[in-house]
């Protein structure tokens, strides 16, 4: 890990398009102003994290795909009704 000392004001860049600037420093509490494109998420360490348990959460197991024909064992080959725009 990189550490840095910085005083109000003072800015840190990462690569070419991120900024991070000291806006305030009041006893132990430091104040920051990012920029960064809009395509790079910033969070508090807390809310990504959060982000990321909802993510897991979230996921399902993959159900098996259909095959796109069906099986010549198949006994479900009724020719498709028209539809109503036919």
């Amino acid at each position: 890990m990189l550490v840095l000392s910085r005083q109000k004001d003072e800015t840190i860049m990462i690569g070419d398009d991120i900024e991070i600037t000291i806006v305030d420093v009041r006893g132990d509490k430091v104040r920051l102003g990012i920029t960064a494109p809009r395509e790079i998420s910033v969070h508090r360490r807390e809310v990504y994290d959060a982000i990321q348990r909802e993510k897991e959460q979230g996921k399902k197991p993959e159900k098996p795909k259909k095959p796109d024909k069906p099986d010549k064992d198949d006994k479900d080959d009724k020719p498709e009704k028209p539809g109503k725009d036919e």
